[in-house]
């Protein structure tokens, strides 16, 4: 959800992942600007083809490749994977850069993802660990 100010700034809102409840107003907490992006971004992230109902094509194969060899190849693969999610699905920011590191040792990916967010000035940085679970 976009609102229009008067600095001609857009203020993203969504709802928390986790509903949480404001104590004093008992009302649906939720996220903003940035963080609002970066949920939706880790959503994105981690949801399959067809795991939404009527619609099937959001999403991405990102969970089959964590169950691939770590190899240069899989690490590409995922990167191009993020970029291509982020961009079909997330409007509201714009992919600067994505870095893919093997945690070997814990048998996850730790994705660090660049970007800048429509009509907010500077560059952001977060990063995500998708870990493969059985």
């Amino acid at each position: 959800m976009a609102i229009s100010t008067k600095t001609t700034k857009v203020f993203y809102s969504d709802l928390r992942s986790d509903l949480a409840v404001n104590p004093a107003t008992d009302d649906v907490m939720v996220n903003t600007n940035e963080a609002a992006i970066e949920q939706s971004i880790k959503n994105l992230l981690q949801t399959n083809f067809y795991e939404r109902l009527f619609q099937p094509t959001v999403g991405s194969n990102i969970r089959s490749l964590l169950f691939e060899l770590a190899t240069p190849q899989t690490s590409y693969n995922l990167k191009e994977a993020v970029f291509e999610v982020i961009e079909n699905y997330e409007p509201r920011c714009q992919i600067i850069d994505v870095i893919v590191e093997n945690d070997i040792d814990r048998h996850s990916l730790n994705v660090y993802i660049e970007y800048r967010a429509i009509n907010i000035d500077g560059i952001r940085s977060f990063n995500t660990v998708l870990s493969r679970v059985r």
